[in-house]
């Protein structure tokens, strides 16, 4: 009979602990621990999924390590190939996580249908069959060898895999899944971590790739202890506001490629539809020419995007002036009214501020400073800007404008569009081969800018 024992095991990084404590040792996170029942003897009764004796472990000099190069398996969404630097890497484990209603489990299943050269087994804790039948119909793809299982057991799995043998494996999710050799219910630290572990052991022997679609809690971040990341080769992030039609894949880590990457798509009825220009759909084309509005050139990871950024000033009716900002970070915003205060005289302390960047999309890029700026001198002025002018360049404290990186690619990408001027820092270094279609202004300080556009 098997000895079972209690432990306490933090929420947030998965440190274990016999006793309860108040603050966890290793995050120093108050009230973060829950007890869990787990086997004594599950360390030791595991076996690899193929339930064979493992090969005795030796070390080796890394000379003597032969290195085989294997081929990604290259998906049907350039936009998946792309996060994960080129494409899906024989015997990975990729996480992804994403707020429920986004459409992780609608991607990757429209991305497995897609690869109809691969046996596939699509694991659900979730659906029934004929739910994923129904979106299957829905996306309208067909596919001879993809296969179902709604189960939640990890034996039960594995011995299904063993008599499909897939060439790929989908789960979602990894929270509902269960562990015989561990007591507590499914979705405890536990046994994500046990399932994980599972699914490790499994790609790593058979250089079977695993997507794992996972859950994240209120605050954003992935369910399950910190230590889930770190097992795994890749975590992507789906992010992306219900309200609009637009989702990024966006890679956090990624033992095979940049983790400055991401992916666009646009949710439609059908599916996820990849967007291989999403700069033209970002700006809005108007007819009329309306203040308060500029585009900013930024880079998303290694990819550049012209996007509208929207300001508003307004008469404060109260007595404290609102700041609101919609996709750009408020104390930056806080920061650029203060510089705009105290080196233009600009008396934005008695005015209400409202900022939105357009699409939904939320920017940390620096660079965004300068359109930002633009749009809030537009509407403080209430003379708009040409349509044909966009801006990137970061603002410092004392008012000049800094340089940003990748100012080619950005300049590239704002000819491509049609723009016939883009402003940027005096310090940034451009090739040589400068482009004749679109003209490329240098200046040194946002007085200057001002005095170009505004006089």
């Amino acid at each position: 009979m098997s000895k079972v024992k209690k432990a306490f095991f933090c929420k947030n990084c998965g440190y274990e602990t016999p006793k309860w404590a108040g603050k966890c040792p290793s995050c120093n996170e108050w009230n973060s621990f829950i007890e869990e029942i787990i086997h004594k003897e599950s360390a030791t009764s595991k076996q690899s999924w193929k339930e064979s004796d493992s090969k005795n472990s030796k070390s080796i000099e890394i000379n003597d390590v032969e290195t085989n190069e294997q081929d990604r398996i290259i998906s049907k969404d350039d936009e998946l190939n792309r996060v994960l630097g080129g494409g899906i890497v024989p015997g990975s484990l990729v996480l992804v996580a994403g707020e429920p209603g986004i459409g992780k489990s609608t991607l990757f299943l429209q991305d497995a249908l897609m690869m109809n050269n691969l046996r596939i087994l699509y694991i659900s804790g979730e659906e029934s069959e004929q739910q994923i039948k129904m979106r299957a119909n829905r996306i309208n793809i067909k596919h001879d060898a993809f296969f179902l299982l709604t189960e939640t057991s990890t034996q039960t799995i594995f011995q299904e895999i063993k008599k499909i043998k897939p060439e790929l494996v989908i789960v979602d999710s990894i929270q509902t899944l269960q562990s015989s050799y561990i007591d507590s219910s499914p979705g405890t630290i536990s046994q994500i971590r046990e399932c994980t572990a599972e699914f490790q052991r499994f790609a790593k022997e058979t250089q079977t790739p695993v997507f794992l679609i996972g859950h994240i809690t209120k605050d954003g971040s992935i369910a399950g202890p910190k230590l889930l990341e770190h097992m795994v080769d890749t975590v992507l992030q789906f992010e992306g506001d219900q309200h609009y039609a637009y989702r990024i894949l966006r890679t956090t880590k990624n033992r095979f490629g940049s983790t400055a990457e991401l992916g666009i798509y646009e949710m439609t009825g059908v599916g996820m539809k990849p967007v291989t220009n999403p700069s033209d759909i970002l700006i809005n084309q108007k007819e009329e020419q309306l203040s308060g509005i500029a585009i900013g050139a930024t880079m998303e990871g290694l990819r550049p995007l012209l996007i509208e950024v929207q300001a508003l000033v307004t008469p404060s009716v109260y007595g404290t002036p609102q700041r609101t900002a919609s996709g750009f970070d408020l104390r930056r915003l806080q920061l650029l009214l203060a510089v705009l205060e105290k080196r233009g005289g600009f008396h934005f302390g008695t005015k209400d501020v409202f900022v939105n960047i357009a699409g939904g999309l939320k920017i940390e890029d620096p660079a965004i400073d300068l359109a930002m700026v633009m749009a809030l001198l537009s509407s403080y002025e209430d003379i708009p800007l040409s349509q044909k002018t966009c801006f990137a360049g970061e603002i410092g404290l004392s008012g000049e404008i800094r340089a940003v990186n990748r100012i080619d690619q950005r300049i590239s990408e704002a000819e491509k569009l049609g723009f016939e001027k883009i402003i940027i820092s005096k310090y940034n270094r451009r090739s040589d081969s400068k482009s004749n279609d679109i003209k490329a202004i240098q200046v040194a300080l946002v007085e200057e800018v001002y005095r170009m556009i505004f006089k």
